[in-house]
């Protein structure tokens, strides 16, 4: 791993000055301290996108985080519900919603004069359906940690050596994922998913994810924690606080 760092600081050390688009987990918080290391504090403004599709509390989490880290912060709102290819939620979403957030982060590079826009996606991260590289190939962002062939594992590992907190935060995924293929996106099923997941969290809970089909919630847990949610009492709450938001 020491070479692969090395080469991320090389690779970095090359761009001169960039747009991060950060979200406060484990990957885009590794590229965001190594880049603060290597470029300096002028040099680096961790963007963050605000949007229906992210729970409020993640927001937050990114602000502070970009904060400890010490760079630079821009919040941007993104408007992916005024794209009826998004809300209409076929397979290629995932595209238009990223279409949106280059599209404003080359806006707003070009106004601060950086050439550069990268992201946290990592190695591992070929390996999935992930339509949004194509926009990522259209604004010419680069992706570093995946360029040096950093697996989500080695970043954990690293951030846990560099002292960062996000090391072993649980894996957060765009809020839209949790809706099928084929049904449309609505801001209330977007705030029903977060409120629901948000509530299960406070149950002690860290993966979790709560799938939208109509009026049917599907809970995922890890396997670790499904006798948390198996006990009766907390198998009746839960039920209570998920009919209660639809």
């Amino acid at each position: 791993m020491k070479e692969k760092v090395k080469k991320l600081e090389e690779l970095l050390s090359s761009l001169g000055k960039v747009l991060v688009a950060f979200s406060g987990g484990v990957d885009s918080t590794y590229l965001v301290a190594v880049a603060r290391q290597v470029l300096g504090k002028d040099n680096v403004f961790a963007v963050i996108a605000e949007s229906p599709t992210y729970p409020v509390e993640e927001i937050e989490h990114a602000i502070k985080m970009a904060d400890k880290l010490d760079v630079r912060t821009i919040v941007i709102k993104t408007e992916e519900f005024f794209d009826e290819n998004f809300v209409a939620n076929g397979r290629e979403r995932c595209y238009y919603c990223k279409k949106e957030l280059f599209a404003k982060m080359k806006r707003l590079a070009e106004e601060k004069g950086i050439s550069t826009i990268i992201d946290g996606s990592n190695y591992d991260d070929l390996a999935d359906y992930r339509p949004g590289n194509r926009a990522k190939e259209e604004f010419k962002a680069l992706s570093p940690l995946q360029l040096v062939e950093f697996s989500k594992d080695e970043i954990r590992q690293l951030s846990k050596q560099a002292g960062l907190p996000t090391h072993d935060k649980p894996s957060m995924a765009c809020l839209a994922s949790r809706i099928p293929y084929g049904v449309r996106i609505t801001e209330r099923a977007l705030a029903q998913i977060s409120a629901a997941e948000k509530y299960l969290r406070s149950l002690g809970l860290r993966q979790v994810r709560v799938r939208h089909h109509d009026i049917v919630a599907r809970i995922e847990v890890g396997v670790d924690e499904l006798s948390k949610i198996m006990n009766e009492e907390t198998r009746r709450k839960i039920i209570e606080r998920l009919e209660e938001l639809g």
